[in-house]
């Protein structure tokens, strides 16, 4: 099942790949939420292949309008046609196509197809995960000071973290933990399951720690189908990331 999830994850990465820094579409769906064409072809041709391959699953996808008739269903794929469209629209190549199957709540296949970087992300729970083929392995840091994480800016209270670059897709700096390329992924907001769950899985088999925010386990295929903020890092910095960000996380989340 994985090898035909990843075999169609590479047809939507080319596919993008191929209208790639050329003139398409883009619009946005609300005020700092950018769509393009490519969102949505991509969308159409991923649910008509992935229906076929496992009809018995639900669906959940950014482009697609939500159903509540995915909760009766104990498999659903969560997509995000193009993640980091941003990005995308600019030519930069910090997107990718990012493909889970969820079962019962957990990611069990994982995919993230980055054609733009020459990567393909593959996990599948309880057998690790790789990187174009490479078994992948979430470093051992232990010190929260001196955490690499991929930011923009580092708020006063946090200077005592390095910055390291940073892609717009959320599900490759996520990534980025199991590749021992960053420490740390943390965010203090609303978001939704389609952003995470594949690079969750990536992550977790590498021997990341994953949660929400304050600490909680995630899960997925929720009526409302969202997380407050991910925090993805190393096994020994975790509880200390937690405490740093938890009063910030209560203010903002509730």
């Amino acid at each position: 099942m994985a090898d035909a999830v990843a075999t169609i994850a590479m047809e939507a990465g080319a596919m993008a790949h191929d209208r790639f820094d050329t003139d398409f579409q883009r619009w946005e769906k609300t005020p700092g939420s950018p769509v393009c064409e490519l969102d949505i072809a991509i969308d159409r041709m991923l649910k008509a292949r992935l229906s076929t391959l496992l009809p018995e699953a639900g669906w959940l996808s950014e482009e697609t309008a939500d159903n509540a008739d995915r909760l009766a269903h104990d498999l659903l794929w969560v997509v995000d046609p193009i993640d980091g469209t941003r990005d995308y629209i600019r030519a930069r190549p910090g997107w990718c196509v990012s493909i889970a199957l969820v079962d019962r709540g957990k990611p069990v296949i994982g995919i993230l197809e980055a054609p733009s970087r020459d990567e393909r992300w593959h996990a599948v729970a309880g057998q690790g995960a790789t990187r174009n083929g490479i078994p992948l392995k979430a470093g051992n840091r232990t010190d929260f000071p001196g955490s690499r994480t991929p930011v923009d800016a580092l708020p006063k209270a946090d200077r005592d973290l390095v910055m390291v670059h940073k892609p717009n897709s959320i599900a490759l700096r996520i990534a980025m933990v199991a590749a021992d390329e960053a420490d740390l992924v943390a965010t203090l907001r609303w978001g939704n399951e389609w952003d995470i769950a594949a690079a969750v899985l990536v992550a977790s088999e590498a021997g990341a720690v994953v949660s929400d925010a304050l600490g909680a386990p995630l899960i997925f295929n929720k009526p409302r189908p969202q997380a407050f903020g991910v925090l993805t890092s190393t096994p020994g910095i975790h509880p200390a990331a937690i405490a740093r960000l938890a009063d910030r996380a209560r203010a903002i989340g509730g």
